[in-house]
């Protein structure tokens, strides 16, 4: 009798089944519950696990008699080889490229790293839209030699790593040997040797070329900062290599009157104290060849600080082209002084002035004059408290971020 039972049940055998049954079910599991099958990872392990223990006759007898627990102290589980190299010996070769990177043999030709350009974008190109050209130098697979280096048959498979590239050395540390890989230097990693007699003169058997490639980039409207366009398999080529991808990334261009936030634009427009006051247009020129005319009705009252919008004046989404909205921060232009005779006027047309605060009887009231203050005496009384949050950025609402000024007439 068997201390337990979980290996076999994992590969559905019973706990007297032979070497040739267990080889026989590990491949039906394992076929079916492969990741690259859609099974569950977890679950190829636990029967890659099973399968290696119960295979090797020394440690099937440990578990049969201790079970998994005693297996694991007696040091029988140990680390175990990698779940995809015992697929592949038993499979000769790829299972997929779930776990990668594994002993096993190669898997199939590996991607290429991808080659990432920034490209700076106005925000009036964003706005419109733009076709753009990048050129790139890249390698390319010499045409002359058709990749191999030299002529049929000049390239040979390194003796010294078998066409691996690399090579294990064992180091000794003290009382324990350490095991190593390291590049063969042999063949510097290539895995292959070629007569220098024999290199394609094209590339000097380098097997790659350098090609100028022209890309046709083209920018749809509304697109953002980040945003990322993909020319499939277009970066550099090598032999046996799928070819990584060119990833051009959208930087953004900073705007001296706009700033953007998603689908919305926000500005600010400056009016005089009279459109103010009663009525009039502003322009606010756009991102195109087009101005907007803002009417301020006569009547209303624009006070320093209010916030506007102009439905669907703002940017295109992408893809879509839905237009945002533009958000108007307005600020009021007070003129420098005012001509004295007409004032009455003024006091005819604005409310009346307010009613000075009563003091007490025993205050006395000391008349005094303001004086005019310098840039820098206006910095420092900012950053003493004096108008505090004049200069700071709000980044919640509409209105924040930095100031910018809209044309205006």
């Amino acid at each position: 009798m068997v201390k337990e039972t979980k290996f076999y049940d994992l590969l559905g055998v019973s706990p007297t089944a032979s070497e040739a049954e267990l080889k026989k079910a590990y491949r039906k599991k394992a076929l079916s519950a492969h990741p690259d099958k859609g099974g569950d990872p977890e679950v190829f392990k636990e029967i890659t696990a099973a399968y290696e223990v119960l295979s090797d006759s020394d440690k099937r007898d440990m578990y049969d008699r201790f079970g998994e627990q005693g297996l694991n102290e007696q040091g029988g589980m140990g680390g175990g080889m990698d779940p995809q190299d015992l697929f592949s010996q038993l499979f000769g070769g790829g299972g997929g490229g779930f776990f990668g990177g594994g002993g096993g043999r190669p898997r199939g030709p590996r991607k290429g790293k991808d080659l990432v350009h920034r490209v700076k974008v106005s925000l009036e190109e964003l706005y419109v839209g733009k076709v753009t050209k990048l050129a790139l130098q890249k390698h390319v697979i010499c045409s002359k030699c058709e990749g191999r280096g030299g002529k049929e048959g000049a390239v040979k498979t390194c003796g010294g790593c078998n066409g691996q590239g690399i090579k294990v050395v064992l180091r000794q540390l003290g009382p324990m040997v350490q095991q190593m890989q390291q590049t063969c230097p042999d063949c510097q990693g290539a895995g292959e040797q070629i007569n220098p007699k024999d290199k394609c003169k094209a590339c000097n058997g380098k097997k790659i070329t350098q090609e100028r490639k022209v890309l046709e980039v083209r920018i749809d409207k509304g697109m953002e900062d980040g945003h990322q366009i993909t020319f499939k398999e277009e970066a550099d080529q090598a032999p046996n290599t799928i070819p990584g991808d060119v990833v051009i990334v959208i930087d953004e261009k900073p705007h001296p009157r706009f700033k953007r936030r998603k689908n919305d634009l926000i500005c600010d427009v400056e009016v005089d104290l009279l459109t103010a006051l009663a009525g009039g247009k502003v322009l606010i020129e756009h991102l195109d060849n087009h101005a907007l005319s803002v009417e301020i009705p006569a009547g209303e009252v624009i006070k320093p600080g209010s916030i506007k919008v102009l439905r669907g004046q703002g940017m295109p989404s992408y893809r879509h082209h839905e237009m945002g909205d533009l958000y108007v921060n307005l600020s009021v232009s007070f003129p420098d002084s005012i001509p004295i005779e007409n004032l009455p006027l003024l006091e005819q047309a604005l409310p009346p002035r307010k009613a000075l605060p009563k003091t007490k009887k025993d205050i006395d009231v000391e008349d005094v004059v303001m004086d005019e203050i310098d840039e820098r005496e206006a910095r420092s009384a900012r950053t003493n408290g004096a108008g505090a949050g004049m200069d700071e950025d709000d980044d919640e609402g509409p209105g924040g971020g930095p100031q910018v000024q809209c044309a205006q007439s």
